[in-house]
């Protein structure tokens, strides 16, 4: 990690939270592509779910009042579930396979039948939502476009929306740290003085995006939601393409 690295990922970190301040998602997404393209898929499972941990904690308390606290137990059931049946195999995979699983879970889930996905958030789709998400976590690194896009699909409002989901997301990301940082068997190892940076990064580009999210409308936090998830999962497929082909 030289100084200049830890610079340049520094300022990543507080932009990609920015955004993720903003819309309560994309910014994750950016962050593990770049973490992915830099190190070893354990080690930059690792940095992002200390980050995430940060920036979605941080953003937790910032909207506290509008935690689904009923949801947060029924999703953090779900991934304990998930948690348990994927440490049996203890899999990681390879970079191609990461980057496409991530890229094609948004699609995978518009492509299902409303009768599938309903539109409301019981206990029992909260859990089963936890579930799936966590196994995707667990392979691509986030939960991203899958649980954005359950969120989305939701009548929640937007203050509502970024503030159960980051609450589910620190769960998440706990689990992911666990899981790549102790349970698997070349453990990602990480700095401990950059941790402090990534934290310290995380929280000020959460801090800033809140500003900018008050000015939103619920119709304008969809739309732009919405883009910025199809933009992102559509260039995750083709890099994971690129890779597994070998041309890059």
């Amino acid at each position: 990690m030289t100084p200049f690295l830890a610079l340049a990922l520094s300022l990543l970190m507080i932009g990609t939270a920015f955004l993720s301040g903003i819309f309560g998602m994309a910014g994750g997404l950016i962050l593990i592509g770049v973490l992915l393209t830099l190190f070893p898929v354990p080690t930059a499972m690792v940095l992002h779910a200390v980050t995430q941990m940060a920036s979605n904690g941080w953003r937790t308390v910032l909207w506290w009042r509008h935690v689904g606290w009923s949801s947060l137990v029924f999703y953090v059931a779900g991934c304990l579930i998930s948690v348990g049946l994927w440490s049996i195999t203890l899999y990681v995979p390879d970079k191609p396979m990461a980057l496409l699983l991530l890229g094609l879970s948004p699609f995978v889930i518009r492509a299902m039948p409303e009768r599938i996905l309903p539109r409301r958030f019981g206990p029992l789709q909260v859990a089963i939502t936890g579930l799936l998400s966590m196994a995707l976590m667990l392979v691509t690194g986030v939960t991203g476009p899958l649980l954005d896009t359950m969120f989305l699909r939701s009548p929640l409002d937007r203050k509502r929306i970024i503030a159960t989901k980051a609450a589910c997301q620190v769960f998440g990301h706990g689990f992911k740290l666990f899981y790549f940082g102790a349970l698997i068997e070349q453990a990602g190892e990480i700095p401990p003085w950059f941790l402090g940076v990534a934290v310290t990064s995380s929280i000020i580009g959460t801090s800033l995006g809140r500003f900018l999210l008050e000015r939103l409308t619920d119709t304008q936090f969809r739309v732009w939601s919405n883009r910025l998830i199809t933009a992102l999962a559509s260039y995750y497929v083709g890099y994971g393409l690129v890779l597994l082909v070998g041309i890059a």
